[in-house]
């Protein structure tokens, strides 16, 4: 029966995707959403890290009809229990509390992990998924440095399993339309894309070694990351702000929007890669830049930038989140939604394109519940039909490399020459440090 069920997944075509074509996903709105669920066989997951983003994604995935969330699994047993509880209520089947997702793996009824755990357990948690058998459903960024993401694209291969990136905007209708036209020419040849994030984080403060609290196994939660003291101004978000679990904002958001420029501009890797910024607005354990400016320069004749202001929310260009893309004939903005405008040379507005879909980028946990389901219903096509994923874990990885490019830059304080063909940094010993990380002994990740 097992066998037989595998084989199903494998062969049984979803509804979902008779409305996939070219990449660019047609005809949705909400009333629509209702309609994209549904199949009779179930693809079964488990979740790992289940507060606050975590716990709107095992959701969502619990909202698919065709979905069973089997485990969830959590280091926070406060977490986990709220999770539990919400899942419950949307599938009327309670799944089960399994604190180290490392059981759930050993699972054969489990087909996928979905991975919205800190930064630092991404890689190695997917690279275990996968040698174990299981597709992985794996929240941006991909990984925590460049060497684990080159990890997940060779586990990807050698495994043959289907790894998504959770950078959902690759699936929102208008977004994928607004790319398609910019391919077409819309504005002639696009040479310059312009990325922000804008938000006004409070200050972390200066952090107390306190006993662990009983609710949470904090040896499980570091896993592969060296062991530092407990703090407690540390879990459960401010660990984005440490070199040593988090990645800053750039990855945090960043990664987002420099993922559409790429797929604007139809760029891989850059050429030359800068970053200026830092910690400037409070004095306190806060580490990564709350202001960073990055510069990536393309073979193409082509720029990136992206902007990151954490702790001063005025809006650009109308928007707290965005991109524009300039070029020959015009420019073209994706904001925040699933909405895009499109402007001549003289800055007159020849096309807009609006979203129909509640969003609220600067929510932290749900920001978009029915458009990202679009993302998911994608991943379960390249689970059970082979369709390739609109996020598959190379383009997911090269997006990735293109923030962490910048931080490196940003640590090592100069410009970073780039092999075009890999990505890899060229003749810098002092940057290649940060290429890879150390990890606790016993818990170094392997494909």
């Amino acid at each position: 029966m097992e066998q037989s069920r595998r084989n199903f997944i494998k062969k049984t075509a979803t509804g979902a995707a008779a409305l996939s074509f070219g990449g660019v996903l047609s005809g949705f709105s909400p009333k629509s959403y209702g309609r994209i669920l549904g199949s009779n066989e179930k693809i079964t997951v488990a979740s790992m890290g289940v507060n606050s983003r975590g716990l709107a994604v095992a959701q969502n995935f619990a909202s698919q009809k065709d979905c069973e969330v089997l485990h969830i699994c959590d280091v926070d047993s406060r977490a986990a229990q709220v999770c539990i509880e919400a899942v419950t209520k949307i599938q009327s089947k309670s799944p089960k509390n399994t604190p180290d997702f490392r059981n759930a793996l050993e699972d054969k009824d489990v087909d996928v992990l979905i991975v919205t755990a800190p930064d630092h357990w991404h890689a190695p948690a997917t690279l275990m998924a996968c040698s174990a058998g299981k597709h992985v459903y794996l929240e941006k960024p991909c990984s925590h440095n460049p060497h684990e993401g080159e990890m997940l694209v060779e586990a990807a291969a050698r495994y043959k399993r289907v790894l998504q990136m959770g950078n959902q905007r690759r699936s929102w209708p208008n977004v994928a339309a607004g790319i398609k036209e910019l391919h077409e020419g819309v504005i002639g040849r696009p040479y310059f894309a312009k990325t922000w994030y804008t938000n006004n984080r409070a200050s972390i403060g200066i952090g107390k070694e306190i006993p662990v609290p009983e609710w949470l196994n904090y040896d499980l939660w570091q896993g592969p990351a060296p062991r530092k003291p407990f703090k407690d101004n540390l879990i459960h978000y401010n660990w984005h702000w440490f070199w040593h679990w988090g990645t800053g904002e750039a990855l945090n958001n960043g990664t987002h929007m420099v993922d559409l420029a790429r797929w604007g501009l139809g760029v891989d890797f850059p050429t030359k890669v800068n970053s200026t910024g830092g910690r400037y607005r409070y004095q306190d354990d806060w580490e990564t830049p709350d202001t960073q400016v990055i510069n990536l320069e393309f073979d193409n004749q082509s720029m990136i930038t992206w902007e990151g202001r954490s702790c001063n929310g005025k809006y650009d260009e109308g928007e707290s989140v965005g991109v524009i893309f300039y070029g020959e004939n015009g420019s073209m903005q994706i904001q925040s939604g699933n909405d895009y405008k499109i402007f001549d040379l003289k800055n007159n507005l020849v096309k807009e394109v609006k979203n129909d879909f509640v969003i609220d980028p600067r929510n932290l946990q749900n920001p978009s519940q029915q458009l990202d389901a679009l993302h998911i219903r994608n991943f379960f096509d390249g689970i059970r039909l082979g369709t390739p994923v609109i996020s598959d874990i190379d383009g997911g990885h090269k997006s990735t490399l293109l923030v962490q490019l910048g931080n490196i830059a940003q640590r090592t304080g100069h410009t970073l020459n780039i092999n075009p063909k890999n990505g890899h940094i060229l003749n810098d010993p002092e940057a290649m440090k940060l290429w890879s990380r150390e990890y606790e002994p016993g818990w170094e990740p392997k494909v």
